[in-house]
């Protein structure tokens, strides 16, 4: 598997060896939609909390008389029937929203994804991105001059430099391959892995 080499202005200088077990695998759409749906739901936290028919304001007196008033006999007003009655089944704050997705399939799922991209001519490979400040204007313009607005750079070490001076770029995110996570490899337009986060890749996902 060939991957392309980009140069300081963003264009293809050559090209680079992959490994095909992680950028050659086939397209699996209902693989990477489960891992998508997955990370996103095992990062929801259950804060939200509704009432139950015991739980809400009320008064036991029965709202109207049981006959001849022409309505559906109703004892509470906390009747879940009515607007201030209670939930019949209401969220609670321990709510979990985790789904369970086994290695072999985040591993093979994630690897489907890169391959994708790489298809799609999404990905592509830098030797490094270093920058000698923490300078935010620094980075941008390293991206700006390599033509790239929308990108995940995927370095094999992120250091003190690169994390600050990437951290209030709206559009940018830099994370070493353990944190690589299939919605940022979706979202963001293209993917740019520096060669020695190939390795790592390898290790994680073939």
């Amino acid at each position: 598997m060939k991957l392309e080499l980009l140069n300081e202005q963003g264009k293809a200088a050559s090209q680079v060896d992959a490994p095909e077990t992680v950028f050659g695998r086939d397209f699996n759409e209902d693989l990477i939609h489960q891992i998508v749906v997955a990370y996103r739901a095992n990062g929801r936290q259950g804060t939200r909390a509704q009432k139950d028919r015991e739980q809400v304001s009320h008064t036991t007196a029965k709202p109207f008389k049981q006959k001849g008033t022409g309505r559906a006999r109703a004892g509470m007003s906390s009747s879940p029937l009515w607007r201030g009655g209670g939930r019949i089944f209401p969220n609670l704050p321990e709510e979990n929203f985790t789904q369970k997705i086994n290695k072999k399939m985040y591993r093979a799922g994630m690897a489907s994804i890169l391959s994708q991209l790489a298809r799609e001519g999404r990905l592509a490979v830098v030797e490094s991105l270093k920058v000698d400040s923490p300078k935010t204007k620094a980075l941008a313009d390293k991206f700006k001059s390599m033509n790239l607005d929308s990108v995940m750079v995927i370095a094999e070490e992120v250091d003190e430099n690169l994390y600050l001076a990437s951290r209030n770029l709206k559009n940018v995110f830099v994370v070493e391959p353990r944190y690589a996570d299939p919605v940022s490899l979706v979202h963001f337009k293209k993917v740019l892995v520096t060669k020695g986060a190939i390795d790592k890749l390898k290790e994680m996902f073939a």
